[in-house]
């Protein structure tokens, strides 16, 4: 299954359950107006640009100039980002930039040296945003919400400082059952070579680590990283304003900011592909400062409701396309690539074959199987005349 071809499709599906369960009509949702339509979607391809601007600033700092273009860089943070968000936990896109810059030359520990520092970005602008939300939502009244959102965001930001800190103390490795796992779906020697090439990877990362991790340098580099992150964040956080504000709802820039960053808090259980569903429901429970398990009822009748499934074609379904269609460009570039190497891998013996077949006209340069013919005849011709010649004088024999 080509999950390039399968992932828009299948990302649409909770969308349509959730417009025939609702019953939202088309009036409904066109009653944002075209206007503040467009200015979300502008407003979440701001977000994901400042994100592709933030990898190339990231693979300058740590790797240098040259690397590849700045327009194929872009082009490889919006595939990666369509892997990302076609995914359960918005995981998998980092794949895809890893393996851009590996075949760019860079060596695989520094590539997932960028790829973690964009994933460490995003989660503690992501989580100290979500630790706000929630807090500010307790002491509103909506405890279950808060609490929720908290507790969702603890683990995440968990695991990744405590990856940062014991790569920067030892090397990490994969645990040594790894192999066993790895050789019930591939062959012995394949899944040990792949799990000693990981580790490898492994090892260079926790060598970037230790050399960027008390460097004033690095902190210089990570903190213009977070002011590009809250920049993102603060578009994604405009593309709901736009939309709630054309309705009459002015929740407010810092509102919008919050329920938004709730929102991809709460999309990141491992439930649903790119939080489909999950987003708008935690949007929607953000929103409604919900203090208790909800009912199918109360999410139907919301007054918003029809702001918020604008919100998420917006700012997930169309920003999706465009980021697919950059994917498309990188994979099929990539097999074009491919098959002009192919066809260029011609073997040398077919050449020759050509050659050998071909006739000598008159008047035209000898081909290179003529040449060698005809250096052969001559080395026998001599050989031949010096045996002559002892023959002929048989006391000059030694």
């Amino acid at each position: 299954m080509n999950w390039r071809l399968v992932a828009i499709p299948a990302s649409i599906i909770p969308l349509l359950i959730m417009l025939i369960f609702t019953r939202i009509s088309p009036n409904d949702l066109f009653a944002v107006g075209l206007f503040p339509f467009l200015i979300s979607v502008a407003s979440v391809m701001g977000k994901v640009m400042l994100q592709a601007l933030r990898f190339k600033y990231f693979i300058t700092a740590f790797i240098g100039h040259g690397v590849s273009s700045t327009g194929k860089i872009i082009s490889a943070r919006l595939a990666g980002e369509f892997v990302t968000q076609t995914t359960p936990s918005y995981v998998g896109g980092e794949l895809v930039r890893v393996a851009f810059l590996t075949k760019n030359g860079v060596p695989p520990g520094r590539a997932a040296w960028v790829t973690t520092m964009e994933i460490i970005a995003d989660v503690f602008v992501g989580t100290m945003l979500a630790f706000v939300a929630g807090a500010l939502a307790i002491y509103r009244g909506g405890n279950f919400i808060g609490v929720t959102i908290i507790l969702v965001a603890i683990p995440t930001l968990g695991f990744w400082l405590l990856l940062v800190i014991f790569s920067a103390k030892r090397n990490l490795r994969l645990p040594s059952f790894s192999v066993r796992i790895m050789r019930r779906f591939t062959a012995k020697e394949k899944a040990e070579k792949m799990v000693e090439s990981t580790n490898s990877a492994i090892a260079d990362l926790c060598k970037m680590s230790r050399e960027n991790f008390n460097s004033l340098k690095s902190v210089k580099i990570f903190v213009i990283g977070i002011v590009i992150t809250f920049l993102a964040f603060v578009l994604q956080g405009v593309s709901f304003m736009v939309l709630a504000d054309s309705v009459g709802s002015h929740i407010g820039l810092s509102g919008s900011l919050l329920a938004t960053s709730a929102s991809t808090v709460l999309s990141t259980l491992p439930i649903t592909i790119g939080g489909s569903g999950l987003a708008e429901l935690g949007i929607w429970a953000y929103i409604s400062n919900l203090n208790g398990i909800p009912s199918i009822n109360d999410l139907v009748k919301h007054s918003q409701l029809n702001v918020i499934i604008a919100w998420r074609i917006a700012s997930y379904h169309i920003p999706l396309f465009i980021m697919w269609i950059a994917l498309m460009r990188l994979t099929v570039g990539k097999v074009s690539l491919e098959n002009e190497e192919r066809e260029k891998d011609i073997p040398s013996s077919t050449h020759s074959i050509v050659f050998d077949e071909k006739k000598h006209v008159p008047g035209e340069t000898t081909t290179t199987t003529d040449n060698n013919k005809n250096a052969t005849n001559n080395c026998r011709n001599i050989s031949s005349k010096k045996q002559s010649t002892i023959d002929e004088h048989p006391d000059d024999k030694i």
